[in-house]
């Protein structure tokens, strides 16, 4: 049986990589960052990536050198390698793991976790950094719930973590936009093929192809979609035309109520 988003990913608008802005001392995915969405009652969207020794890092990018006083990749470092490398536009603090940031949520607001992709093509080789996701979640009694580009990823949590709502990022995938896949994999993911198979509940789409008749179909359905990344409140305005919450940036987003 296939599980419902909660109704609070549809309320709260939802932080892009927490509440950011480094003029003020919050890098993406920050300690700091998710301090200020749950003081300021948002929800919050994180990513994770998978550390040499198998841990899951709160970390957007695969390499180091645009957020971090590091260079290379992530995956070569270990959790207390990662731990020690400060983000870039912050107060020195390292890059967290995603117990820390679990301890730090605590169930206050709701956690929307975004999983990187491993395989490098959107493929079957994943598990790692599942298993460490699922791991970590273990006991967590907040309310949260799992997306990921990748489809098998996507079905792999429904596997390792039955108990949670779990989604498809999923994308206009322009080839241009897209240099890391093949035109046959743009084409193919382009249309949500794998949807119904993965056991997902829930899309997080571009926002600037919501309005493609795969992703309303899917609405139609009582499907909820989510939609990346809003950067203004004008584009907010226009996008819940056709999606049900927002991820969102750069701007404050109007809290309901």
């Amino acid at each position: 049986m296939t599980l419902a988003l909660p109704s609070e990913f549809l309320g709260l608008p939802i932080a892009h990589r927490a509440l950011h802005d480094v003029t003020d001392g919050r890098p993406e995915n920050s300690r700091a960052a998710i301090r200020a969405a749950i003081d300021a009652g948002y929800g919050i969207e994180i990513d994770l990536q998978l550390s040499a020794d198998g841990h899951a890092m709160v970390f957007h990018d695969y390499h180091l050198e645009r957020l971090a006083n590091g260079t290379g990749s992530i995956n070569q470092l270990t959790r207390k390698q990662a731990q020690a490398i400060s983000l870039k536009g912050g107060d020195g603090e390292g890059i967290p793991d995603l117990a820390e940031v679990l301890k730090l949520v605590d169930g206050q607001v709701p956690l929307l976790i975004e999983i990187k992709d491993q395989d490098g093509q959107l493929g079957p080789d994943i598990g790692l950094l599942e298993r460490a996701t699922a791991d970590a979640l273990m006991g967590y009694r907040g309310s949260v719930a799992l997306m990921s580009f990748n489809p098998n990823s996507t079905a792999e949590m429904v596997r390792l973590a039955p108990d949670l709502p779990c989604g498809i990022v999923t994308s206009a995938y322009d080839f241009a936009e897209w240099p890391e896949l093949t035109e046959p994999i743009c084409d193919r993911l382009r249309d949500i093929p794998d949807f119904d198979r993965t056991g997902a509940c829930f899309i997080s789409h571009e926002a600037g192809d919501l309005s493609r008749s795969r992703v309303q179909e899917l609405r139609d359905r009582g499907v909820p979609v989510l939609c990346w990344t809003i950067n203004s409140l004008a584009e907010e305005r226009a996008a819940r035309v056709f999606a049900d919450n927002v991820t969102f940036e750069g701007y404050l987003s109007p809290l309901p109520g």
